[in-house]
């Protein structure tokens, strides 16, 4: 019940991210009054972040949890294995769920905190006087390691949600025979979504589809 709460809880978040992300294609104006509005916000912001932060901690400490008591129901392994019904996202979450974390530190390190990359001081605010995180994106995926982190981690990312997304009906009581393929199905089509949605921002840098709004 707990690990599908916090999944609910992130999965949104992960929705509203992406929305308020993919606004780099409409334009630097878009983008860097999205990040003012969410920089006015003042200390509420960090508390929002420090719930989501407390809630993705909480989420992969319970599915280790439930994992080790998995183990444990069955000390000896299987002679010989055969899946079924269990995909590698569903038999990995755990790993996923781990290096998924790693990924979001460094990404609050990168975008958040700035402290990756010392070109972000050098940005000047845009006409309107805000922060201009358009640049600052476009500059910090422009690094082929960095993009092809956080492609990694987006797989990774993607690989959780196809199980999760759906598995939190089950954990509910909110499924049956008919139901779960659907389910299942619906979970994959949401996280490759996911997926493309995030990607298309370091590839389109990348391909120079978008460029910084000032040069350093």
């Amino acid at each position: 019940m707990i690990v599908a709460i916090t999944g609910i809880i992130l999965i949104l978040f992960v929705v509203g991210h992406l929305l308020g992300n993919l606004q780099i294609f409409i334009g630097p104006d878009w983008i860097n009054g999205y990040s003012q509005h969410l920089r006015d916000l003042g200390p509420l912001l960090w508390l929002i972040r420090i719930f989501l932060l407390v809630t993705v901690i909480i989420h992969i400490y319970v599915t280790i949890q439930l994992a080790i008591e998995n183990r444990r129901a069955r000390p000896e392994p299987y002679l010989d294995r055969e899946y079924v019904k269990a995909t590698f996202a569903s038999r990995h979450m755990v790993m996923s769920g781990l290096i998924v974390l790693a990924f979001i530190i460094y990404h609050l390190a990168h975008f958040t905190v700035r402290v990756t990359d010392p070109r972000f001081a050098l940005l000047n605010a845009d006409p309107l006087g805000h922060y201009d995180v358009y640049s600052m994106m476009v500059y910090g995926f422009q690094n082929y390691l960095v993009s092809g982190f956080y492609v990694l981690g987006l797989f990774l990312l993607a690989l959780h949600l196809s199980h999760g997304s759906s598995s939190f009906f089950q954990s509910l009581g909110l499924n049956d025979k008919k139901l779960t393929p659907r389910l299942a199905f619906g979970g994959r089509i949401f996280a490759w979504l996911m997926f493309i949605g995030y990607t298309s921002i370091p590839v389109a840098i990348l391909l120079g589809l978008i460029k910084p709004a000032q040069q350093l």
